[in-house]
């Protein structure tokens, strides 16, 4: 098991998660975060300090495609190790659902 990042960070991107990763295994996208799914031990820290519920265990039951996505950016995208302020417009977006075609493929400055 690994876990990885799902739609809900999308336009979101609130990076609570990413200090407490003793591997640094988060990986920065324009406006999403992603989990290198090789890198992560699954010690589950950064799961509850998601505050939109955006990380999960690759065993829930159709996440195939985030498991995916999340190994193909992390291979891409530059490595983030610290907490940043959270985008202004971060609540805007916290309960919007289908988030998926505001899925940005660029880069965050890591």
């Amino acid at each position: 098991m690994t876990y990885i990042v799902v739609e809900a960070c999308i336009k979101c991107k609130m990076t609570d998660c990413v200090e407490v990763c003793p591997v640094d295994c988060f990986y920065e996208g324009e406006n999403m975060l992603v989990i290198h799914p090789d890198e992560c031990i699954d010690c589950g820290v950064c799961e509850p300090e998601c505050p939109v519920d955006a990380i999960k265990p690759d065993t829930d039951d159709g996440l195939e495609d985030w498991l995916e996505l999340n190994r193909k950016y992390a291979e891409a995208w530059p490595n983030i190790t610290r907490q940043k302020e959270h985008p202004a417009d971060c609540d805007e977006w916290r309960d919007v659902k289908d988030k998926k075609q505001y899925f940005s493929p660029e880069p965050g400055e890591g």
